[in-house]
């Protein structure tokens, strides 16, 4: 699940839309400036377009006086801006000073970083304020800042990095009518000044470049962005229609990399991202377009490629993430998910071709593929995401989701010892949803932690209704990362398990990338589940991250070997060495093992002789309504 996002078409074009608007508008404010030396029309230049580019109510230039101790609004913009320029305040007054002390910008994001003194004197002061520094070549300047955005929000880190941008360029310019102030107030305009400020300007020329740079390129992974993915495809069409060629396109989603932003940290996150991006660049060629669209996904355009060749090229691309990446003391082994669409085939135009490699890529997400192609017939998502994310939270309020219940049996007595609680939903347009698609448009839109607690509580009411006829199971629940290190989890926790003869009868699995997480904070919220009689398990072991050191530090009970060993565990000898070592493994650390996935009966025998405990898979049963299940525990 993790973060995975589908490509909503009408939000790229919006994207695209409001991308090409901000860089028209710097470039403007570039033109205007670029050759205006007097100083007073180049404050209110940069006050107006500084103004309109992050939408405030109100903008002011304070520059620094030549005194060092004080400073002056020169320039300002919008609601009350006439009756504050010209006014000098002290540095020690205001965020001004702090700005100028510290030479770092100011905005709301800045409130984390402050001790607890700060905190209290600015943050009524500056609730609603951004301020970036200006720093001239030779100098610092002093700052542009906004005051409350008209829409009623918070300036956002977007609106920092476009003043932030904004700030570096014009700085230039201001500087320049700042020295051609001082030369006409001296009379001492000469050839030398002249040389200087053509000097001055080639390196507003050089800004513009890079503003032209960042505008095309992708900041984290120095990759084309959407804008010049979308310039490149569009030229790749042209061409392909002119000689009747095919074109490959493959949209790439990071597995679950939600979760590893999560546990890792956003830095730590970019740096993997860079990382994915100088792997997928190895195994790109000259005449071939490899792209980030944001987030955890990329797209790569193949020129003369056919179908059979970008199933191909997309193989290699799943190939060439096994290798384990370095970050700091963990090594991340990611894996991905690859929609693959062919011109002229499955698309004609730029949003049919994205559509299609979108829905090829979430079918590839839901199936456990990892390449698909385009099928029309998987096209329900097309119905689009906002009717989806409608649909799923309709569901959660009409209560239209089911838990069906998947038995898992002691290998040694074939007897069933416990279940596993799996969510279903069948919706009337959508038919039977995977369950891939909407715990995804759960976690994506903050539904997840009220489906968690359901789950939770109707796992327990059936559990309670089996004890009450002599068949005392456990009923496991997976439990959300999101939800378990939600600050509120044992507060709402302990209002749905009210002592330990509830907890006794419900197991909670958690997936491998929690040990990433706080380790401090995890300890005390699983030793709390423990106290209330819950066994924990440590679902899909061995494809995630876990630290034996940190399994052996955390009340763990339970190892679930991932289906992905079990599959082909009779024929690949790797993947029995994997199970084995894994099982005695966990009897070493006093855990039990569960195999899920087990399909055939060889697998089985196998695994009994491996000395794994419990089974789980289609061999014993598929997950069942409750009334069915009641029938698997009359026959036994």
């Amino acid at each position: 699940m993790g973060s995975n996002k589908k490509v909503n078409v009408v939000d790229l074009s919006r994207s695209l839309q409001e991308k090409e608007t901000e860089i028209e508008l710097l470039q403007q404010s570039f033109a205007e400036i670029g050759s205006e030396l007097d100083i007073e029309k180049v404050f209110q230049i940069v006050a107006n377009r500084a103004r309109e580019l992050v939408n405030a109510e109100t903008l002011l230039i304070p520059l620094l006086d030549d005194n060092g101790e004080t400073y002056t609004y020169r320039g300002g913009s919008g609601e009350n801006a006439n009756e504050i320029i010209g006014e000098s305040l002290p540095l020690e007054f205001g965020v001004c000073g702090w700005v100028w002390k510290h030479k770092k910008p100011w905005w709301q994001g800045m409130m984390n970083e402050l001790s607890d003194e700060e905190k209290n004197r600015w943050e009524k002061e500056a609730s609603n304020m951004i301020l970036v520094p200006l720093q001239g070549r030779k100098q610092f300047l002093g700052g542009i800042a906004g005051l409350n955005k008209l829409n009623g929000e918070s300036f956002n880190k977007k609106d920092l990095n476009l003043l932030q941008l904004f700030a570096s360029i014009v700085s230039v310019a201001i500087e320049n009518a700042m020295a051609v102030k001082c030369m006409e107030v001296s009379h001492e305009l000469n050839e030398d000044y002249r040389f200087k400020l053509e000097n001055l300007n080639k390196q507003l020329i050089e800004s513009s470049k890079e503003l032209e740079y960042l505008s095309l390129y992708d900041s984290v992974t120095s990759l084309p962005n959407r804008s010049l993915f979308h310039d490149r495809l569009s030229r790749d069409i042209k061409e392909a229609s002119r000689k009747e060629k095919n074109i490959g396109v493959l949209l790439i989603d990071i597995d679950s990399f939600k979760g590893i932003n999560d546990a890792l940290g956003h830095d730590n996150g970019d740096r993997l991202l860079n990382k994915i991006a100088r792997r997928f660049d190895s195994e790109v060629k000259n005449n071939e377009t490899l792209a980030r669209l944001g987030g955890d996904e990329f797209i790569i355009i193949l020129p003369n490629h056919t179908l059979e060749k970008a199933k191909k090229r997309a193989d290699s691309f799943i190939e060439c993430l096994k290798q384990a990446f370095a970050i700091e003391a963990n090594n991340i082994v990611v894996s991905a998910s690859i929609g693959v669409a062919v011109y002229p085939e499955h698309g004609t135009n730029i949003s049919s071709l994205l559509s299609h490699a979108d829905i090829a890529m979430y079918e590839a997400k839901s199936s456990n593929v990892k390449v698909c192609v385009y099928d029309s017939g998987n096209d329900y998502l097309a119905q689009g995401h906002l009717a989806m994310v409608s649909d799923v939270r309709k569901a959660l309020e009409e209560k239209q989701f089911k838990l069906h219940y998947q038995p898992k049996v002691s290998a040694e007595t074939g007897q069933i010892v416990a279940a596993e609680a799996l969510g279903r939903w069948s919706n009337k347009k959508r038919g039977n949803v995977p369950p891939n698609i909407f715990i995804r448009v759960l976690e994506q839109n903050g539904m997840i932690d009220e489906y968690t607690y359901w789950a939770i509580e109707t796992a327990l009411a059936q559990a309670r209704q089996w004890k009450s006829g002599s068949s005392v199971l456990r009923i496991a629940v997976n439990l959300s990362p999101q939800t378990l290190m939600h600050p509120e989890f044992k507060e709402n926790i302990d209002k749905i398990i009210k002592d330990e003869t509830d907890g006794e009868l419900l197991t909670f699995e958690i997936t491998e990338n929690l040990f990433l997480s706080e380790f401090d904070r995890l300890a005390e919220v699983l030793d709390h589940v423990c106290s209330l009689g819950v066994v924990l398990s440590i679902d899909d072991y061995g494809t995630g991250y876990s630290s034996l050191s940190r399994i052996r530090r955390l009340p763990v009970s339970e190892l679930k070997i991932d289906q992905t060993f079990i599959k082909d565990l009779v024929d690949n000898k790797d993947d029995e060495a994997v199970v084995r070592s894994t099982i005695e493994l966990a009897h070493n650390l006093g855990l039990t093992v569960v195999a899920e996935g087990v399909e055939n009966q060889s697998a089985l025998d196998l695994l009994t002789e491996l000395g794994c405990d419990t089974i789980q898979g289609f061999l014993i049963s598929k997950a069942v309504p409750n009334s069915e299940f009641d029938e698997l525990i009359a026959l036994q």
